[in-house]
């Protein structure tokens, strides 16, 4: 097989390139080692910048979100049993937030795709990528028992943080930073009204908790635990009980529980791997990057880099390389940008075991201040809608 652009992986980073790259007339080819129904059954991010949202504009496929989003503009930080709304929208010049499951973006992309008739290959077992470093990159895969090769001039890596891609790449061209925060989140979703109608981020001493939501009608929440943790520890009434107790007096009163439809634990990481591009391999998205899922980035990232992406291909068809030689540069800047905020708003709002009372102090000051000044509110603001996508 022979395309122009093999994309490794059809999570929504992989299926949104591939989606503005046909718009852009550019062919691509999407081989992914799980299952359609795997890929939309992973419970994910929900919050889209007005970023991620005008990129699926451009791809087609942003009527739906339009139609069932829940635009968002504010969101409300609890601390010391009171309840503070950010004004987003007006610190702002007017952006805003879109609550949207990641799910939904997946399927409205794999529905696209479906209807434009191009290529996904799902359950490509033992996905290799080969030659990248010179002028025939090539991904071979086993499929149906039979193996298969793509020539391409270019290689995508949107195959997540444990992905073929960045593991095929000399460990001498590539940077690693990390950190692993000694905590993590246990996720609950359930089909219960959302306690607000915004999203409420919450610091106690008991730990962090996030109210968040999908629908009018189902609810996303998050309590920080421990590692050593296991979903098997948590009843739904343990879940719920707990959540009472960090929630303010007000929210508390005004939870509605029910049954879960879906338990999980997930770690917190900050991760980035430099460069992102290694001859003709552009990694993209989890690929390159992790960041704690407390500042809504990251799925709002692997969107901005796809969407520089797809522009830096179709530029290069167009007669120039400008694109695809400062990806890496430009993807970074702002990688780097969302990683600070989300590193120093876990910090923020996270109880560390190894913070002591000075530490506690610091965390209380630092709310205060930022509830109370414009300036600092602006700044979470400004991060929170999604900083502005270089062209």
């Amino acid at each position: 097989m022979r395309t122009q652009v093999a994309i490794v992986g059809a999570g929504p980073a992989g299926l949104l390139l591939g989606a503005l790259l046909h718009r852009a007339g550019v062919d691509a080819v999407i081989v992914e080692r799980r299952s359609a129904d795997y890929v939309l059954s992973r419970i994910r991010a929900g919050v889209l910048e007005q970023t991620t949202a005008d990129l699926l504009d451009e791809a087609g496929v942003g009527a739906r979100m339009h139609a069932e989003g829940l635009p968002h503009g504010g969101i409300e930080l609890s601390f010391g049993g009171t309840r503070h709304r950010i004004d987003i929208q007006q610190l702002t010049g007017g952006k805003h937030v879109t609550v949207y499951g990641q799910t939904e973006v997946t399927r409205d992309l794999m529905h696209a795709r479906e209807v434009d008739g191009l290529t996904t290959v799902y359950e490509a077992e033992g996905v290799s990528v080969h030659d990248f470093d010179g002028a025939r990159p090539r991904v071979r895969y086993q499929h149906g028992g039979v193996w298969h090769e793509i020539e391409c001039d270019f290689i995508a890596g949107c195959d997540g943080f444990h992905g073929v891609c960045r593991a095929s790449v000399p460990t001498a061209a590539i940077q690693l930073f990390e950190r692993v925060y000694p905590f993590a989140w246990l996720g609950l979703l359930s089909e219960t009204p959302p306690v607000r109608e915004e999203l409420i981020y919450t610091r106690h001493e008991r730990g962090f908790a996030l109210c968040s939501m999908r629908s009018p009608t189902r609810s996303r929440y998050y309590l920080q635990c421990s590692l050593d943790d296991k979903v098997a520890d948590w009843s739904d009434d343990a879940f719920w009980d707990e959540l009472r107790h960090r929630l303010d007096p007000e929210a508390a009163e005004s939870l509605v529980t029910g049954p879960s439809i879906e338990k999980s634990i997930a770690p917190l990481r900050s991760f980035v791997a430099e460069p992102m591009r290694f001859g003709c391999l552009f990694l993209a998205g989890d690929a390159a990057h992790i960041v704690p899922p407390t500042g809504a980035k990251g799925l709002n990232l692997a969107a901005s880099d796809v969407g520089l992406l797809a522009r830096a291909f179709a530029e290069f068809y167009a007669g120039s390389e400008q694109g695809i030689a400062t990806y890496s540069e430009r993807c970074l800047r702002r990688v780097w940008k969302a990683e600070r905020f989300s590193w120093w708003f876990t910090s923020l709002m996270h109880q560390f075991p190894d913070n002591n009372a000075f530490g506690q102090r610091m965390q209380q000051a630092e709310l205060a201040y930022l509830v109370g000044s414009v300036a600092a509110s602006t700044v979470l603001a400004e991060n929170y809608v999604g900083l502005p996508l270089e062209h």
